[in-house]
């Protein structure tokens, strides 16, 4: 079967920068996907490549078997991308907006459609509101319509939820779950590794260009079979729970001032050494908890061993 996106050797370069450097992936037609990485490592680079917004200077990439520059238009159509930057025509409707966005695939009569996407994305009350009067979050909202006004089989969301309110992100994956479940592609990149955890069956992590870790996100958390144990506790820690501890950035000078301490063991069975060490060092325990791994922990062991 043709994979929804298939991509070989892309390179790319501005000036000095390498943007990708030799990027290999392949997404599955129906797969929900995630493609993660911190700033600057590429993944806006390769949408825009998809897109037809971008040229490789190395490589191929292919929407659906069409090649992205070969069979611009046929690859293109089959194509819905949100983009990071909120980008609108401010003399226009939401509703004429999504128009012109239907005429711009040749689709006439597309107002059924319009409608459907407007409600599922809560725009339904600002159909005739200009789009220069919206808020961002509502802005963000039609740039997601816009993506998906043509029904294109592959939908690339590009940080879809930045700036946007809880209730419009639950209701947003709602929708685009559903749209999954009838069998669209989604490419999804996010900084709220929570959403790709809970959406993506596989996942591809960039760093500097290259991709760094591919596999099912479930294999990816399973890869790190530690355990942690987060403490708040009444004393100093023990020396002998030293080489349990593990940096916490941003909050280890405020944690180890309140107490608070976050240890890795092996399996369960190590808890007790660790209750041992503790009254051994005449230490009162005022919370713990057993913190299992997730995909944000995985993302920064590989963003910084790789």
């Amino acid at each position: 079967m043709t994979e929804a996106i298939e991509i070989r050797g892309l390179s790319k370069r501005y000036g000095t920068l390498r943007a990708l450097d030799g990027v290999d992936l392949a997404v599955a037609q129906g797969e929900f996907f995630g493609l993660l990485g911190p700033n600057g490592a590429g993944k806006t680079t390769l949408i825009s490549i998809l897109a037809g917004l971008a040229r490789p200077d190395v490589g191929t990439a292919r929407v659906l078997g069409h090649d992205v520059l070969a069979e611009y238009r046929a690859a293109r159509r089959l194509l819905g991308v949100v983009p990071q930057e909120l980008v609108f025509d401010p003399f226009f409707t939401v509703r004429e907006t999504l128009r012109f966005q239907s005429g711009y695939f040749e689709l006439r009569r597309n107002d059924v459609w319009i409608e459907e996407v407007m409600h599922h994305l809560d725009l339904t009350g600002k159909a005739d509101a200009n789009m220069r009067s919206l808020s961002g979050g509502m802005k963000r909202r039609v740039l997601i319509a816009q993506a998906l006004v043509h029904r294109p089989p592959v939908i690339v969301l590009d940080e879809p939820t930045a700036g946007v309110d809880v209730e419009l992100r639950h209701g947003l994956w709602q929708f685009v779950q559903r749209l999954n479940a009838e069998g669209h592609t989604i490419v999804l990149t996010t900084h709220y590794l929570e959403e790709a955890e809970a959406l993506c069956g596989r996942i591809a992590m960039l760093k500097q260009g290259r991709v760094v870790a591919f596999d099912r996100t479930a294999d990816l958390i399973r890869r790190f079979q530690a355990l942690y144990v987060r403490l708040r506790i009444e004393g100093q820690l023990p020396d002998a729970l030293d080489a349990r501890l593990v940096p916490q950035p941003g909050i280890d000078a405020v944690g180890a001032a309140a107490g608070v301490f976050l240890l890795q063991i092996q399996h369960y069975a190590e808890v007790e050494s660790v209750l041992a060490a503790l009254r051994a060092g005449g230490c009162a325990i005022l919370e713990m908890e057993i913190v299992q791994p997730d995909l944000e922990e995985v993302f920064v062991q590989i963003m910084q061993t790789r």
